[in-house]
């Protein structure tokens, strides 16, 4: 179940939803919804957040995450934590008031930038050194290529946990 950022401002309004938000905590310090509950995605309580009974709307940067967080819910047997359709680049597009504090780099552009420079080394190494090195590129692409089938990437959860995208 999907939400749209018009339903969900008018919800909150009239104090019906409370926010749950499932990025990571970088990405919450560059720009939340005012009273959002920060949950990243990796440390999901399912428990705690089904035995609350609070009406919540889940929200990531563009839906994924949140659709991940909603599939887990509803694996937990909690079926009423609906999706902000777009996430909060629908919400700010929207027109609708965002907590906006440091800029950081997002976790989508760090995996580009991490994928590119491991993509290159691979290439300058196997060019310079020994053609061995031409499977970490390869390694990386087929990463990629099974995170763009699957919507799953690794990378991606690693650089999550990494120390300046933690709180």
């Amino acid at each position: 179940m999907k939400i749209s950022p018009q339903q969900l401002k008018a919800q909150l309004d009239q104090g019906e939803a409370k926010i749950l938000d499932v990025r990571t905590p970088s990405e919450f310090r560059h720009m939340h919804i005012d009273g959002s509950e920060l949950m990243p995605l990796d440390k999901l309580n399912v428990e705690s957040l089904k035995s609350d009974g609070i009406n919540r709307v889940i929200v990531c940067q563009s839906g994924g995450r949140a659709t991940k967080a909603q599939e887990r819910l509803q694996f937990a047997g909690c079926k009423l934590f609906p999706v902000l359709e777009g996430g909060i680049g629908a919400w700010d597009q929207a027109g609708f008031p965002l907590v906006r504090g440091k800029s950081t780099i997002s976790l989508e552009r760090q995996v580009r930038i991490a994928a590119g420079l491991i993509v290159l080394t691979g290439v300058i190494l196997g060019t310079w050194v020994n053609s061995l090195f031409y499977g970490i590129s390869a390694f990386v692409g087929a990463g990629l290529v099974f995170a763009g089938i699957t919507d799953w990437c690794g990378m991606a959860l690693l650089l999550a946990r990494a120390p300046w995208n933690r709180s």
